[in-house]
């Protein structure tokens, strides 16, 4: 409960921030997409400015994402060869406990034999 609310006082005034920026710049502004003749660009595009800004974010958040994603693969490798460690040596000691069980059953019947 405490995550959402510190999520929300953090998302919320950040949200208000890029609508105010995305009003304050809504003219329309050309990207040039050609080095080499500026002044007559062979690809170019012209959007509002707003929507260059939060491409940027979206970019760098996925670049991010993407990154951290890729850092933590050791970590991934490892968790899973030691969850199937994990689950062998699981199965081994369900075994015993299973071989056990039938070891104290099949003596407990032998002494009752042997009593008679």
């Amino acid at each position: 409960m405490l995550r959402r609310i510190v999520a929300l006082f953090i998302a919320f005034p950040l949200g208000a921030i890029l609508v105010a920026i995305a009003v304050a710049n809504r003219q329309p502004t050309n990207l040039i997409l050609d080095p080499f003749r500026p002044e007559n660009p062979a690809l170019s595009i012209e959007l509002p400015f707003y929507i260059y800004l939060l491409s940027a974010l979206v970019v760098g958040v996925i670049l991010g994402g993407t990154a951290a994603w890729m850092g933590q693969s050791r970590w991934r490798k490892t968790a899973r060869t030691q969850g199937r460690r994990a689950a062998r040596w699981q199965a081994e000691a369900d075994r015993l406990a299973r071989e056990s069980e039938l070891n104290a059953t099949s003596g407990s019947s032998e002494l009752a034999l042997a009593r008679h």
